[in-house]
């Protein structure tokens, strides 16, 4: 601002990159190949493969960098004495005795040339020997290895190494190739010229891989493939949408393995040492284990975690692998509208999409059932009933079977309100139109045994009517039709790779948010279980699930890994878990993330589905040694200046203890701001052990 107030126009902020730099933000065609080109060894669950350089699985005998310095300068000294004493004479020229009885008579006249050089010679050679006896005595290779050139390379960034042949070069497309046919062969020749004119990205080398993927697995003609490619180049086979990016990456994606990178594991003892400063990726083969990440508000959860992810399933979708749902609050931070397909503004008038209630389906006792869940998933039964569970989807069949054979649709939002509180009139319109029909006499008798139960013990239609009213206000009155007077998204959607976001209402309605995580949940396991297509990876990622575990949804994301889906929940807290779940849902899930800033409790529930493991515990005892002679008080104090400690005499006990992997304390209290500890498996049933993991790298 100036002085008049005005704001100050001097000053303009240069616009926000489109992308993170990367190796994307290289020159084209050359960034695209050296990409490609990076080596991306085989590594175990969880490591970012790009440019990975394996480790040994045991840290290796590491000698103090003083005392190897100090032994090194001081084995240098002693070769240099003794070559020292045998050059000036000292130790006598008995070392010169071989010499002499080699070298014949002829050669002994003084400045002799060969004279000269055969002494010179044998004077390197005894050089020689000296100095490789003081070298291995003071380790002056581990001294190169560590300090010297080597270890400058060591740190260098990996660098793309180009293929041994051309047969092995990625960028020549083997696989089709090695097909044989000529549309093969013409395809791959094109795809090839357009990797080396910078006309390919690594969105474009995904979506045609998959495309290839679906030739293969006799779902894409061949000659469909082929034609396009040849019209199209890398351009072939789009997303419906036509996107071939994203409008900004803030995430670093490896699309050749499908992972994108969270952080680096930390050079810490308490992670095994091949993980150490290697970096932490997720790919969908472990979101197919679903995840669910616990942390305070400010601890990364959204940033660091569900920003990422979201960023990686909406490239997989432009890829045709993957279709994802996002579920957060709005401004929440979940990526770019123009990152999604379908954007559905829940409470908000100008929203583009709606939501269908009922997830698509024409079956009543589908939809009850989903419904049910939604509406009274968290209320345990007050009668403790084994059939509590079942009781409000029994409610809601009761009605909406009877409403969808009379109108041939499900009610609205005030309709079913009306039905559930039990109105006359709407009842005994109901049960009139179905009278007329002989069909309908099943339910007919349906809806009588609900006005019979209607106001008795036990009755849940009062509380479903009380949680219905939650969505029957005035800003949702535009949303959830039913009339077809406009088109819902439904989640059966899924079969294709579709990117959608959907905010919820957290401010005012709180409690409606809840209720339609629930039903966004209930609807997304019910609409993967009958999908056709179970090649695309399908994920639900809901932020802030508070409210949202239910036994049903613990049984229903212990299903998801068999249909090739997943879902990503975030706590804040395990307390907005019920207790008796805690321990289900963590278990039911395979990858684990807490965040720093947990509290002893929560870390508790994560210390014991970790586990425990067999350990090496050392007891260590150290004695100083006192000198009593002026020589020992003289080795004491050059052993203090090599090694930089007194001598002690020192008493190890060796012995395997179980331990936990992670204590509560340590959870709580030794995680640093900005880390997590994160655990992984993936669908096949590989595991990576808790990792301490710095998400700022």
């Amino acid at each position: 601002m100036d002085t008049d107030g005005k704001p100050d126009t001097h000053f303009v902020h240069p616009p926000r990159p489109r992308h993170a730099p990367s190796v994307e933000a290289a020159p084209a065609g050359a960034a695209f190949l050296d990409w490609l080109r990076t080596p991306r060894p085989e590594a175990a669950p969880g490591i970012w493969r790009f440019g990975h350089r394996p480790r040994p699985d045991e840290e290796p005998e590491v000698t103090p960098a003083r005392q190897l310095v100090t032994g090194a300068v001081i084995s240098f000294l002693v070769g240099w004495l003794v070559w020292s004493l045998l050059w000036n004479g000292y130790l006598g020229g008995w070392w010169l005795l071989p010499l002499w009885a080699m070298v014949p008579e002829s050669w002994a006249e003084p400045h002799s040339i060969a004279a000269v050089v055969v002494v010179y010679a044998y004077y390197a050679l005894v050089g020689g020997v000296i100095l490789v006896a003081v070298a291995r005595l003071g380790r002056w290779a581990e001294l190169w290895r560590r300090f010297g050139p080597p270890a400058w390379r060591s740190r260098r960034p990996a660098e793309a190494v180009a293929p041994r042949s051309p047969d092995e070069d990625p960028a020549r497309f083997a696989e089709l190739r090695a097909a044989g046919s000529p549309e093969a062969l013409a395809a791959a020749d094109r795809l090839a010229a357009d990797a080396a004119a910078g006309l390919m990205r690594d969105i474009d080398h995904a979506r045609l891989t998959r495309a290839w993927q679906s030739v293969r697995a006799g779902r894409l003609p061949l000659t469909a493939f082929a034609d396009a490619v040849l019209k199209d180049g890398a351009a072939a086979c789009p997303h419906p949408s036509g996107a071939r990016d994203l409008p900004v990456r803030t995430a670093r994606h490896d699309l050749l393995t499908g992972q994108v990178r969270l952080g680096a594991a930390a050079d810490d003892p308490r992670n095994p040492y091949a993980y150490r400063d290697a970096g932490v990726a997720l790919a969908p083969d472990l979101l197919a284990t679903s995840l669910v990440a616990v942390g305070p508000a400010g601890a990364g959860k959204t940033s660091a975690l569900v920003r990422p992810l979201a960023e990686s399933l909406t490239l997989h979708a432009l890829a045709g692998r993957a279709a994802v749902v996002v579920v957060g609050a709005d401004g929440a931070g979940l990526g770019a509208v123009d990152a999604y397909d379908v954007v559905v503004r829940i409470g908000d008038p100008h929203s583009p999409h709606d939501l269908d209630l009922y997830g698509g389906t024409t079956d009543p006792d589908e939809a009850a059932a989903v419904l049910a869940e939604a509406l009274a998933g968290d209320v345990a039964d007050p009668e403790g009933s084994a059939e509590g569970g079942r009781r409000p989807a029994t409610v809601l069949g009761q009605l909406l079977g009877p409403f969808r054979a009379v109108h041939d649709r499900f009610p609205s939002v005030p309709e079913l309100r009306a039905l559930l509180d039990g109105d006359p009139e709407p009842l005994a319109a109901l049960r009139e139109a179905l009278a007329r029909d002989p069909a309908h006499a099943s339910l007919v008798r349906e809806l009588g045994a609900r006005q019979r139960q209607a106001g008795r013990h036990g009755d849940t239609a009062p509380l479903l009517a009380d949680r219905i009213a939650l969505l029957d206000r005035p800003a949702f009155a535009t949303f959830f039709d039913t009339t077809g007077r406009t088109r819902p998204f439904s989640l059966r959607a899924l079969d294709h790779p579709v990117r959608v976001r959907v905010d919820l209402p957290r401010h005012g309605h709180a409690e409606a948010a809840r209720i339609l995580a629930r039903l966004l949940l209930a609807q997304f396991a019910a609409s993967v279980a009958v999908r056709r297509d179970r090649s695309l990876f399908a994920c639900l990622v809901l932020d802030e699930a508070a409210g949202v575990v239910t036994p049903e949804a613990v049984r229903a994301v212990q299903r998801l890994r068999s249909v090739n889906a997943g879902v990503v929940l975030t706590l804040r807290t395990l307390d907005d878990v019920p207790r008796a779940l805690r321990g289900p849902l963590l278990g039911s899930v395979g990858c684990r993330v807490a965040l720093s800033g947990l509290t002893p409790w929560d870390g508790q529930d994560f210390a014991e589905v970790w586990g425990k493991e067999w350990t090496e515990a050392r007891d260590v005892t150290d004695r100083q040694i006192v000198a009593e002679t002026p020589a020992g008080k003289a080795v004491h104090a050059l052993r203090r200046v090599i090694t930089g400690r007194a001598p002690t005499a020192r008493a190890v006990t060796v012995r395997q203890v179980e331990r936990e992997r992670w204590s509560a304390s340590d959870l709580a209290h030794g995680v640093p701001p900005g880390h997590a500890v994160v655990s992984l498996t993936t669908a096949a049933g590989e595991h990576a052990p808790p990792l301490l993991t710095d998400l700022r790298a």
